[in-house]
């Protein structure tokens, strides 16, 4: 008789035990939840990816070296008096004092952290850097560093808190902050917790286009895949008439610079330029007065004193 009571006894939980079974019920339930959000974010993230229009990179350096041997022997078309202009456009900016030097995408991540976080905020730098001035992407990436900007921990960050935290950045609550959320989710699944090494995978990743991919295979691979063209490098390219003819959009800009522009002057030529354009060559009322270029560029020798 006394052994049935004992094994009754065993069997029936103390209150103690509740609580400790309630307490880790709930933690299983919030962990499971959380994974059962993110595998939704991973599912969206690819089907994004799937359904992307496909960006069509017409030249692709990290993959295909160019012959200079066979280059020397083809005459290509350059405009005139180019390498005048770029002397030129350094003395003008040799302060580097433009808002792209001290808060350009180049400067937004963190020294300190593993080269991986530092890859990764590059990438999301540029990302916010779309249609948004230095300064409001810069202190939009200071509030999600302070916040905690690993792949990791954005993948724990809702979608509505990203919104706030990247406030005002151009489209911050439209496209940008859900942009974020999905290329976070496609490189943990897709690219083992870092970013592509490619132009091609690169402009695989929602939000990301040609322009961020070349800029972000310099500023976190180090590796020179094209010239990164914004709205100053293509305005300015057709002030100069750089290109053979008229560009409307931002691709067809780089790639006329880099049919004739030497491959040694890709990377400082964005840099070069953006200045330029934040300082003197402005997108109304540009100071043509003062730019050193004013006699040899075309637009400026159009511009009534």
């Amino acid at each position: 008789m006394l052994s049935r009571i004992v094994r009754v006894l065993s069997i029936v939980p103390n209150q103690n035990n509740m609580a400790t079974f309630s307490r880790r019920r709930g933690k299983t339930e919030e962990v499971s939840g959380k994974t059962e959000e993110n595998e939704k974010v991973i599912k969206s993230a690819s089907k994004s990816s799937q359904k992307r229009k496909h960006v069509v990179i017409t030249y692709d350096s990290e993959t295909e070296e160019p012959n200079d041997a066979e280059d020397a022997k083809i005459a290509k078309w350059e405009p005139k008096h180019w390498r005048e202009v770029v002397d030129n456009i350094r003395e003008m900016r040799k302060k580097k004092d433009a808002p792209v030097d001290e808060m350009g995408c180049d400067q937004c991540h963190d020294k300190d952290a593993p080269p991986e976080v530092q890859r990764y905020q590059s990438l999301i730098s540029l990302m916010l850097s779309s249609q948004t001035k230095d300064q409001i992407t810069f202190a939009a990436m200071q509030k999600l560093r302070e916040h905690g900007l690993s792949i990791d921990k954005i993948m724990e960050t809702k979608e509505s808190k990203i919104g706030e935290l990247i406030y005002p950045v151009s489209y911050w609550k439209v496209t940008k902050a859900k942009h974020i959320k999905l290329t976070t989710a496609l490189l943990k699944d897709k690219f083992e917790g870092d970013i592509p090494k490619s132009v091609k995978e690169l402009c695989s990743l929602p939000g990301v286009g040609p322009k961020m991919a070349h800029l972000c295979m310099k500023s976190a691979w180090n590796i020179v895949s094209g010239i990164g063209v914004d709205t100053h490098v293509h305005r300015i390219s057709n002030r100069l008439k750089w290109v053979k003819k008229p560009t409307k959009k931002p691709e067809d800009t780089r790639v006329a610079l880099e049919s004739w522009l030497p491959r040694d002057l890709w990377d400082e030529v964005n840099h070069l330029l953006v200045g330029f354009g934040q300082q003197t060559c402005l997108p109304v009322k540009p100071l043509c007065g003062s730019c050193l270029n004013k006699s040899l560029c075309p637009f400026g020798r159009s511009v009534k004193a």
